[in-house]
Formats: structure tokens, sequence, C-alpha cells
């Protein structure tokens, strides 16, 4: 705040961008990382981006049953949201600081 409680525009304006560039490499950040859940001991595994993208899925031999195929759907759904999981706390841990706001303002992270 400048002398007779007036707020500093300029300085608030230059935490903003400051907060804007964090926040674009963290979710840059997130975008190339990659996240891998499991379902069934291992038998099926998903890989997702950052974004929540499905990059990646192995299926074991094992886990191929012509008979059951509703085993194996259900295995690979559970497999998927394990890794959105993953990729969801990673997203939250990663943007839950820079979601404070600019300190000192109100209703912005005061």
């Amino acid at each position: 705040m400048q002398p007779g409680g007036q707020l500093d525009m300029q300085a608030i304006l230059a935490q903003a961008q400051q907060m804007q560039q964090h926040i674009m490499d963290a979710q840059a950040q997130l975008a190339e990382a990659e996240f891998t859940g499991a379902a069934g001991g291992g038998l099926v595994s998903a890989t997702v981006s950052g974004t929540g993208e499905l990059v990646g899925l192995v299926i074991q031999p094992a886990a191929v049953d012509p008979d059951d195929t509703e085993t194996l759907a259900d295995l690979v759904v559970a497999a998927v949201r394990a890794a959105n999981a993953e990729a969801q706390q990673a997203a939250a841990d990663t943007m839950g600081p820079l979601a404070g706001g600019l300190p000192g303002l109100p209703g912005l992270g005061m």
C-alpha cells in the first residue's frame, strides 16, 4: 500500500503477471507429466498425461479371458480411474498453492 492507505496498482499488476507465469509454468509441467494406475494386481495398467489424456494401456495376457470380457473391461476402467486420480492429485498439489491469489487484496488470497 502507498501512503494514505491506497493500493499500489503497479505492484498489484506485477504480482498478477508473476502469478500468471507461475500458473502457466505449472500447467506446462503437468501436461508433460505421466501418471500410471493399475488394477487386478497389475494385470491392467493405464497411463494418463497430467491433462487426463489416456496415453498408454497395458493388458497382461493373464487378464484376457474370451469368455469374460466384462471383467477385463472393469479392470481397464479401474486402471484408468486410478491413473486419473494420480493426475488429479498431482494437479491439486501443484496448482493449489497458486490458487491462493494475490496477498493483501480482499477476495484474492488474503
